[in-house]
């Protein structure tokens, strides 16, 4: 066991957060998102929600400074409501990193940029467009 570490982190995802650099992306899917078509990397969390993993995530790594859009969200599609789960990610990211530049990426978009992440975290989380893609900063 290590301290510190969050306990939903388990040995599989700390080692691709440790091999991720600056400016590699994460995606923390939700479980409606299609993770194995997309994803080069899949690290299951089944049972886990998006909240309690972004917190977790963001609680081992920087989002990049130099990035105009460090956070992305996976934007809804024309008449589908903004998912409440929206408004709990920001206050998550804000609260864990201070330099959180929220943007938003049509759904196939996030799709493309998916398929070129790092790796893709396919979470048990059951709110829809709650897909969030993380760039990593420098850790100082």
């Amino acid at each position: 066991m290590l301290k510190g570490i969050p306990k939903i982190i388990g040995p599989e995802l700390l080692k691709v957060l440790n091999e991720m650099g600056h400016g590699d992306e994460i995606v923390i899917a939700d479980g409606n998102f299609p993770c194995e078509t997309y994803g080069k990397r899949v690290v299951r969390a089944d049972g886990i929600g998006g909240k309690e993993m972004l917190d977790a995530v963001l609680s081992l790594i920087p989002l990049d400074t130099y990035a105009p859009e460090n956070f992305l969200l996976m934007q809804t599609t024309e008449g589908d409501p903004v998912p409440g789960i929206w408004a709990d990610y920001r206050e998550i990211a804000q609260k864990r990193d201070d330099h959180v530049r929220i943007g938003m990426l049509e759904r196939f978009a996030f799709y493309e940029r998916a398929a070129r992440a790092y790796a893709v975290i396919a979470t048990g989380e059951e709110a829809v467009y709650a897909n969030i893609l993380l760039k990593k900063g420098v850790v100082r």
